[in-house]
């Protein structure tokens, strides 16, 4: 385990304000960019999403401890960005990373390429390409499989004649693996409380598989959100999270529909 002193995480370490709050108590405090620069003889926590190159260069430069947590599938996709892009400059080529524009795991994987990536949030925005040269598309790993599969079918549709397209799902299985788990889930019960954090990308994702399975279904951050109305004619609630909702918080979320019911 970690000294019990102060410990800095670079940016939220998952988007849930209650797992925050209990972390804080116990000495792990939130950094913004801004501060990176002027903290020194510190411990920095990476999270999972990752960084750019640049992040590491000034941790460095200011002796920072750094404790690099990146999801093992997000440095893995970093790497892969890297490599593609090297070779696709020699065609010319255009590198779209699927995602959210500003999301820490999207910037982690621009910074690979020193910038030089189009970000691509959904079809609307397709017109950015320039469909004459090679276009390599990639995803974050949190976005839905469903809708790259419609963005990387629309972008293919759109190519010119003979220029080469490649589209890589590197969305996580994890969390591609759970949409139909929890579809099924959520048809099982009459009302589903999904647990998470409203800034979660994942979570909206999840959340939205269980919404497309059962129309009773609500998100909520705690269990101060739950409202006893949701519960008429209720014979069956079912509760589940986002990968980054805490055990001890749907446990007392459960609690709290047990005192309902009863």
């Amino acid at each position: 385990m970690l000294d019990a002193g102060e410990l800095f995480s670079l940016g939220e370490i998952v988007h849930n304000d209650r797992e925050l709050e209990r972390l804080k108590k116990r000495g792990l405090h939130t950094l913004s960019y801004d501060r990176l620069a002027t903290l020194r003889d510190k411990k920095v926590l990476i999270r999972a999403h990752g960084e750019p190159p640049e992040t590491y260069r000034t941790a460095y430069a200011q002796q920072l401890t750094v404790i690099d947590c990146t999801c093992p599938v997000v440095l893995k996709l970093q790497q892969r960005i890297k490599a593609c892009y090297a070779e696709l400059k020699k065609q010319n080529g255009q590198l779209l990373i699927f995602g959210k524009r500003g999301h820490a795991e999207v910037n982690g994987l621009v910074g690979q390429l020193a910038g030089d990536a189009l970000i691509i949030e959904n079809e609307a925005q397709l017109d950015a390409i320039d469909f004459s040269r090679p276009v390599r598309l990639f995803s974050q790993t949190t976005k839905s499989p469903y809708e790259f599969r419609i963005l990387s079918e629309a972008v293919k549709a759109r190519m010119h004649p003979g220029v080469s397209f490649e589209a890589y799902n590197t969305i996580c299985g994890q969390v591609a693996g759970r949409q139909p788990q929890l579809a099924a889930f959520a048809a099982r019960h009459d009302v589903i409380l999904f647990v998470s954090g409203r800034k979660s990308s994942n979570g909206k994702v999840l959340f939205a598989a269980c919404q497309s399975a059962n129309a009773r279904s609500y998100m909520i951050e705690d269990a101060g959100e739950i409202q006893v109305g949701w519960f008429a004619d209720c014979r069956s609630a079912g509760i589940c999270g986002a990968t980054s909702t805490p055990k001890w918080l749907m446990e007392e979320v459960a609690k709290a529909v047990s005192r309902i019911e009863s």
